[in-house]
């Protein structure tokens, strides 16, 4: 008598199969997920590292808004440093 043959007839073949490709596949997903896991450990250990360089360039970068008003500023003078010199005939 087969080992896989029950005493109603019924084999158990297909059930061994089954669970075996069932492991297979659990195995298959395991090893495509752990990695992913691992990278978002590590992406989610360097998130404070990388804010703290972003809020060091906001306040780095902060001067800049005033720059438009720099550039206003200078495009007066230099308006009137021409008009002086076209009053000096240079």
């Amino acid at each position: 008598m087969q080992s896989h043959v029950l005493a109603a007839g019924y084999s158990t073949t297909g059930w061994v199969v089954g669970y075996t490709i069932g492991g297979v596949i659990v195995l298959v997903v395991v090893a495509l997920v752990v990695p992913i896991l691992l990278l978002a450990r590590s992406i989610g250990n360097e998130a404070p590292k990388i804010n703290a360089g972003l809020t060091d360039a906001v306040h780095n970068t902060a001067p800049l808004a005033a720059l438009r008003t720099t550039i206003e500023h200078a495009t007066i003078i230099i308006g009137g440093l021409q008009r002086g010199r076209a009053r000096l005939g240079g």
